[in-house]
């Protein structure tokens, strides 16, 4: 069982390479923070379940990638601190990470992000 602060190791994969270390974000607190909070990492954060995030709060400014239900990239943004995002149609789930990642992962539209957990 889960307790108010937990997330789930998982390891973000696109075209069968490891892109990332993540947390999947369990609890309605953890979901509702975000990255807020944090110091900017290498790890990014998995929030299923959600269609837009905003910025407020952060320190730092953030890469995120919405996919479909097929974790299909359907968009891509870069929001600095405290900033409100619309939301994206048929969006299901959210990828946030520091700024810079998306293109260090080489990740675009169209890429399909697979959520492994650790143990698998």
């Amino acid at each position: 069982m889960t307790t108010a602060s937990d997330r789930i190791p998982v390891w973000l994969v696109s075209h069968g390479h490891v892109l990332s270390a993540a947390e999947l974000a369990v609890t309605r607190r953890d979901r509702r923070k975000g990255l807020r909070g944090s110091k900017p990492t290498h790890e990014a954060l998995v929030i299923e379940n959600c269609r837009w995030v905003h910025s407020i709060g952060m320190r730092y400014p953030i890469d995120v990638a919405f996919l479909d239900s097929s974790h299909r990239v359907i968009a891509t943004r870069r929001l600095k601190p405290w900033r409100v995002d619309r939301p994206v149609k048929n969006a299901v789930c959210v990828v946030e990470a520091q700024a810079g990642a998306l293109e260090r992962w080489a990740l675009s539209l169209g890429d399909v992000v697979e959520v492994r957990h650790v143990n698998q």
